[in-house]
């Protein structure tokens, strides 16, 4: 059984100013809703995974408005709601353990962002032994200042990501295809 996995996809992170000065793919979030949607439809499990940051000054600290999830995926009808304080969706929370007494053998993951919770959760899924695909464009980066004080525009670093990702902790897909696959 394939579930869904949404991550991290909360108001904070529309903050451009706190994360980065630009942020790659700005349909992120609308992908993100048709997938839901489309998984809502089919009645395949879906899990919200909600950063709770441990840093006062995040957007994402839990007395913070942009801990809140976004609209366009908000959980509804008892959508289990993973809280975590770590990049992983997997440490210091049950998600392995739902996942498992689901029999679920399959995850696909959305949200925010690719270099960090999307890549930390994607990496770990694929290492527990859940065959892990991952939606290219219902993710998304910040731009990056480098170690020497190099500029990485947002689209590099997303692109960077999914390729570091591709093949050996995930198959990469598009919206579209994942679509498309669910119709069928």
């Amino acid at each position: 059984m394939t579930a869904l996995l949404l991550i991290d996809i909360q108001l904070g992170l529309q903050e451009t100013n706190y994360y980065g000065e630009e942020r790659s793919n700005p349909e992120a979030e609308a992908n993100c809703q048709k997938i839901l949607e489309a998984f809502r439809e089919k009645a395949l499990p879906r899990f919200h995974i909600q950063h709770c940051s441990t840093n006062p000054e995040s957007p994402l600290h839990p007395t913070k408005e942009g801990n809140a999830f976004h609209p366009s995926t908000q959980p509804k009808n008892g959508e289990p709601i993973i809280q975590k304080n770590v990049n992983s969706a997997f440490i210091g929370t049950d998600l392995e353990a739902q996942l498992k007494s689901k029999n679920i053998t399959d995850v696909v993951i959305v949200g925010l962002t690719t270099e960090h919770c999307i890549s930390t959760s994607t990496r770990m899924a694929s290492n527990l032994g859940f065959n892990t695909t991952l939606i290219s464009d219902a993710t998304a980066s910040f731009n990056k200042i480098g170690v020497t004080g190099e500029k990485y525009s947002a689209e590099l670093i997303h692109n960077t990501a999914l390729a570091n990702l591709k093949d050996e902790f995930a198959i990469i897909k598009d919206t579209a295809t994942l679509l498309k696959e669910l119709r069928n």
